[in-house]
Order: structure tokens, then sequence, then C-alpha cells
């Protein structure tokens, strides 16, 4: 009896949906068979490469094979991401990289070597460190909320140092200044010490920056915390309100995930996803981000996705109002 074509036709297509299944599967049960590359785009000795490297041996250990993690530091993180985005959709290549190279750099700089919505697959948020506002007793504000009074009534009088250009204390200070409507000076800084030295001699007023380098100095009582810009009170400095419970829309991280090149196969994703998961909520995992002021992320592929999109268009915003440029 002939058999019609479009019978055949689906009895190839059925085939052919079997035989992807059983590649994909062997991907994630076979995967890896060899060592993995975990590029962090940073100095070796930063937090993101302290918690690579507590992930990686992690991985290792459960995965019997070697994560090697390779640092490419340079052009504030695009070179080491740009390796990973021409790597390989094999799963061989990951970075753990922060939220510069996943969605705020693209508007920093002209030239970009990579499209991290589409050269990238999200994996894991691993973590997020959220920023504050200090001051000192010599400013007359207990809170962020009397602070911006006291800037309103004297506009250009009181400044606001931040880590450097482009960095995400930038970022932070002029999405403050624009969300308030409040004509604060802005003065950059190259990193967190020579801001706060400048604080503690009186020179600026305030200094918007990661809390990590400022919580042993608000722990201490040597700095006021005038507000976290999280959405919920940082569990280091739980006295310090957040900038939105006190009515200002003012919310801004440095956070850090893992990704791989564009086109990894889902099977893998989920297995990295799901051990890296694992990793975090161990109690070791948990300490060491809270080391580095970091809260635990975790969460699927497709938060971290929903997260780079939803933060590359705050800081696209931002950014282009600012006319802040890398290059």
């Amino acid at each position: 009896m002939k058999k019609h074509p479009r019978i055949l036709a689906c009895a190839a297509a059925i085939l052919a949906l079997s035989a992807t299944a059983a590649c994909a599967k062997d991907d994630a049960s076979s995967w890896p068979s060899k060592p993995v590359r975990l590029i962090v785009p940073f100095p070796a000795g930063g937090s993101t490469d302290v918690v690579a490297r507590l992930i990686a041996e992690r991985l290792g250990q459960k995965l019997g094979q070697q994560f090697v993690v390779d640092n490419r530091p340079g052009a504030a993180g695009n070179i080491g991401t740009d390796q990973v985005a021409k790597a390989a959709p094999d799963g061989y290549t990951l970075t753990l990289t922060t939220s510069g190279p996943l969605a705020n750099n693209k508007y920093l700089y002209k030239s970009m070597p990579y499209d991290p919505a589409k050269d990238l697959t999200p994996i894991v948020l691993v973590g997020e460190i959220p920023l504050v506002v200090v001051s000192t007793d010599k400013t007359p504000a207990k809170n962020l909320k009397e602070f911006i009074a006291l800037a309103k009534a004297a506009p250009g009088k009181y400044s606001i140092g931040n880590p450097g250009n482009g960095t995400i204390g930038h970022l932070a200070y002029e999405l403050l200044r624009h969300n308030t409507k409040t004509d604060f000076l802005g003065v950059p800084y190259k990193g967190d010490t020579p801001a706060m030295t400048d604080l503690l001699g009186g020179s600026i007023q305030a200094i918007v920056a990661p809390i990590t380098a400022f919580i042993p100095q608000i722990q201490g009582g040597k700095m006021n915390g005038l507000a976290v810009t999280s959405k919920k009170r940082f569990p280091g400095t739980p006295d310090v309100p957040t900038a939105i419970e006190q009515g200002f829309d003012v919310e801004a991280s440095v956070w850090f995930a893992v990704a791989g090149p564009a086109g990894m196969p889902r099977p893998i994703v989920d297995k990295l996803n799901r051990e890296i998961n694992v990793v975090l909520n161990s109690p070791e995992g948990r300490a060491k981000l809270e080391q580095f002021g970091a809260v635990v992320g975790g969460g699927t592929p497709e938060q971290l996705d929903s997260l780079m999109k939803v933060e590359s268009a705050k800081w696209k915003r931002i950014i282009e109002e600012a006319n802040i440029r890398l290059d």
C-alpha cells in the first residue's frame, strides 16, 4: 500500500524531534566531559573573583570536572565578557560578570563588541550589592529626606561624591538627582577611598556608592547611613532606611550573574542553574556573599533575563539624559 506523503512527512518530523530531544538529553547527561572555563572580566582578588572561585570549586566537586577561573579584565568588564559572547555555545565557556557588562555598558560605550541581549545566555543571578548614601556628623541630616531638604534650601551647596565616571555610584547619583529634582553638586573620584577621605575631611557632604566599603563605618557610628538603594533594608545595616520608604524612587545595586554564549542547550543551562542555586543557598555560599555586603540571588534563567532587560532600560534613560560616556 502506498503511503501518503503527508504521513511520511509527519513521521519524519516526529523522528527529528525525538532525535533532538535525545541529543539535548545527552548534552546534559554527558556535560561536562572536560574542564570548563569561567571567565571573570575583572582582576583577581575582587569580590566577583572570590565568589567565582567558590562557585567554580563547588561545581567542580559536584560535576566531576575542573571549573577554571580565568581573569580577563579591561574596558569595565567588556573584554572578558566579549570572549564569552564569541565562544562556542557548548557550555565550556562561561562568565561570572556584573551588571555593567550585562546591562549598563552598552549605553556607556559608543562602540560595543557584543550585545548582551542577543549574544549571551542568562543562567543565574548570583547576588546583589545595594548602594548607600552616607554622610558624617558634620552634615546636619540624619536621613535622605532631611539631606534633600537641606539641598533644596541651598541649591548647589551640597555635594555628593561617587566612585568614578560611569560607575554604578555615578549612575545612582544621577538617578537620585533626577528623581528627587534636587540641585546637587556631583564629584567623581577614582574609587571609594579618596571619596571617603574627602567626606571625613568635610570637602564633600555625602557619598553614594556600593555599601561594601561603608558597613564598618556605619556600624561603628563614624558615618551616617542616610539611605540604602535596595527594595528592602540591608541586613548588615538594619537601622538605615531605604530611599523608597522615605518617599524617593531611587533603587540601584551592583549585581553579578553567570551567563554563557547565546544558543546554549537548555538542558545544560538548567543543570548549571540548579547546581549554582545549591551553592548560593548553602551556609558557605551565603557567608561568602555576606562578607562582601551582597544579598544572595538565585532564581531562574528567566528571572535573570528579565532583570537584565529592566536594568538596561532604566540606566539607558539616565545615561543618555546625563550624557555619560566612557569612550
